[in-house]
């Protein structure tokens, strides 16, 4: 049985890895396509500190993230309740429904902070009421946004 080679991947390559990572490889996968594709070094304790340095500045960045994150929804919390006014029909059903960009203009409006309508998860709406949606500002971090649907 051949012996396995470690390689540190330059690129992203499907089924393997991603960037930065060490993975294991058969000499041949490594020197016939790996290698030849820049898609992999050796390793090397050169190329092992360079690994670990970026796997730090990763870390931190994933950090700030979460810490911006964590300021977004300390300044959606204090909203409260958003109102959110569309047509009414027949026994308060509301013509439409009520859309995360209807939800991103209503926090615009009353709190000044930019969010990203794919973050937001809304229920379905088809009368007047209070509601409530879920934002995904980060994997670890979610908020949940009462919202009040009126007649106009």
């Amino acid at each position: 049985m051949a012996k396995r080679v470690q390689v540190v991947l330059t690129k992203d390559v499907s089924k393997l890895g991603k960037l930065g990572d060490i993975v294991e490889v058969a000499p041949g996968y490594a020197r016939n396509f790996l290698y030849p594709q820049s898609f992999a070094t050796t390793v090397t304790p050169g190329v092992m500190k360079q690994v670990a340095r970026r796997k730090e500045l990763e870390l931190q960045r994933l950090a700030e993230l979460k810490a911006a994150a964590l300021t977004q929804k300390e300044a959606l919390e204090k909203i409260g309740t958003l109102s959110i006014v569309k047509p009414v029909g027949e026994n308060e059903a509301i013509f439409g429904t009520v859309t995360t960009q209807d939800i991103v203009d209503a926090i615009k409006a009353s709190a000044s902070v930019d969010v990203d309508r794919r973050e937001i998860e809304v229920p379905e709406v088809k009368s007047i009421g209070e509601y409530t949606a879920t934002l995904k500002l980060h994997p670890e971090v979610s908020v949940s946004l009462t919202f009040a649907v009126s007649g106009s």
